[in-house]
């Protein structure tokens, strides 16, 4: 159960001040009464509520799927003024106040998922849950039969730390970039991780875009700053690939 009006301010139908107003002249009906208490208790899942005759269904998550572009920052929102994932989502799912679930570095793209639930974040970031992520990259050389083997084994960057092993493959000339180019698959997310681990084999990310996050891939249709709803199945595709 929840108040009325906390139900249709989650629900994006204004303030709670807005609600109440509402509430007192006469638009909000549930079960078909006129409301007479913002206060009021509803059940979120049976109780039919409307507001000017429209039906308002209660959602307390929402899961998108973002192509995020480059220069735009993977979170929540920037005191310095910045443009984040989150600013560029809006209409029906502004008031969800979304997330991204991981980082994706400001010149990257690709990718991104955005929600307000934080259980499934948890899930999606955990090392123990080993969610992978695929990425493509533009790079500097052609990669060689001894950085696959490296990167198989782990990859020790500059700073000492481990990679967990990693899959690395060629790209196709022409058909994926003009120039050096490969895919690489991890199961960890350090800072700036996949750039670091070409540097630790002599080699440059000139451009990184992820395009795959456990069992889905993102979705081609999306241009660089679009975004849309995941499906369940999706969902759980990210979590048990």
């Amino acid at each position: 159960m929840i108040r009325l009006d906390r139900f249709l301010s989650n629900m994006g139908r204004g303030t709670r001040k807005e609600v109440k107003k509402m509430i007192s002249e006469g638009a909000v009906t549930v079960n078909g009464i006129p409301a007479a208490d913002c206060a009021m208790a509803v059940d979120e899942q049976n109780d039919q509520v409307f507001v000017c005759s429209e039906r308002v269904f209660y959602r307390p998550f929402v899961y998108l799927m973002m192509n995020k572009p480059s220069g735009v920052l993977s979170a929540s929102e920037d005191r310095g003024g910045a443009v984040t994932a989150a600013d560029l989502v809006a209409g029906e799912y502004a008031h969800y106040r979304v997330s991204p679930a991981g980082r994706l570095d400001k010149d990257s793209e690709g990718f991104l998922i955005l929600t307000n639930d934080g259980d499934y974040i948890h899930q999606v970031i955990s090392p123990a849950k080993h969610v992978s992520k695929r990425y493509f990259c533009s790079l500097e050389h052609e990669i060689s039969e001894a950085d696959i083997a490296a990167f198989e084994n782990g990859i020790l960057l500059a700073d000492g730390f481990l990679c967990r092993p990693a899959v690395l493959e060629r790209g196709v000339p022409g058909r994926d970039a003009p120039g050096p180019s490969a895919f690489v698959t991890i199961q960890e997310g350090k800072f700036h991780q996949v750039k670091r681990m070409f540097a630790a084999r002599a080699n440059k990310v000139l451009a990184l875009k992820r395009v795959r996050i456990g069992g889905v891939c993102l979705d081609a249709s999306l241009a660089p700053g679009e975004y849309r709803e995941m499906t369940e199945e999706e969902k759980e595709r990210i979590i048990h690939e």
